[in-house]
């Protein structure tokens, strides 16, 4: 009787579990389904699971020159080509600055630090609203607008990677560091050289959150990326409906080419995700 409500019970479970993923799916495969239409199968009444003719020719037209300067590069490809430097650099900078910080704050005797940790916390119940017509002055004033290091400077600093890493590093056995310390290791030494090494899975963990968030930013980019030139891939999905026209098919197909690569990197680190949330709770 007691394996039957077992047997019940699990496959409950994962009938449920099955449920929630396939309505998670759902937008992507309505991406796909429609990435492959044309604007009239789209808006038609009549559903279709799947397109009789698969329609490539949206995904090519995404990478063809403009009509009105044949001479440029692709839009979508300009968007592509930002989208990546910009992520990649706010996660390299992001993770360097987070990790400096939280290791001082965690393993450094200094006075006020909690006060610091403190006052750099409460900037999480700011608004983003709040701070973002002075840090546009700012970024303006230092000339980054129309620039792609002033679409990445406001990513660099985040209060939630400080705690993280904060958290995992008081975790960090004090003998290690110790014996660190009586080989002549400086702070920086114990950090570049035992801590850092050790942190590959909060590093891996916040980088794909943090390459996710940089990627999906469309707000910040589109006020500082006024030129097309530093225009990012949803800057550039921005564009392809507007009160004048409307190209569903190029629009979903051009959603299809963004998303792709977030599925990828996450599939790919997603391990890394669990294994970093561990450590985030401080010290047991």
């Amino acid at each position: 009787m007691r394996e039957t409500r077992n047997t019940l019970s699990a496959t409950l479970r994962y009938g449920l579990l099955i449920l929630v993923a396939l309505l998670f799916l759902i937008p992507f495969y309505l991406i796909g389904r429609n990435a492959l239409m044309t604007d009239a199968q789209i808006t038609s009444r009549t559903w279709a699971w799947l397109p009789d003719l698969p329609h490539w020719e949206n995904f090519a037209a995404l990478f063809q020159p403009s009509k009105d300067d044949p001479a440029a590069s692709p839009q979508m490809l300009i968007g592509l080509l930002n989208s990546a430097f910009i992520a990649v650099v706010t996660l390299v900078l992001q993770m360097l600055f987070s990790s400096m910080a939280g290791y001082a704050l965690a393993r450094i005797p200094a006075r006020g630090r909690n006060v610091v940790f403190f006052l750099i916390l409460s900037t999480l119940m700011i608004p983003g609203a709040v701070t973002f017509v002075p840090t546009f002055a700012v970024v303006a004033w230092l000339g980054g607008v129309n620039t792609r290091w002033g679409i990445i400077a406001p990513g660099v600093f985040s209060a939630f990677s400080i705690f993280l890493f904060r958290q995992f590093y008081l975790r960090f056995p004090a003998e290690i560091e110790e014996a660190g310390r009586l080989d002549g290791l400086s702070y920086f030494g114990v950090y570049r050289h035992l801590l850092l090494p050790n942190s590959t899975s909060i590093l891996m963990a916040l980088g794909v959150l943090t390459f996710i968030a940089s990627w999906n930013a469309f707000l910040w980019p589109l006020v500082i990326g006024q030129d097309p030139s530093a225009w990012t891939v949803q800057v550039v999905l921005s564009t392809f409906l507007t009160a004048q026209t409307q190209n569903l098919a190029q629009l979903f197909a051009a959603a299809a080419v963004g998303v792709a690569p977030l599925v990828i990197v996450f599939l790919l680190m997603q391990r890394y995700i669990v294994e970093g949330a561990k450590f985030s709770g401080g010290k047991e």
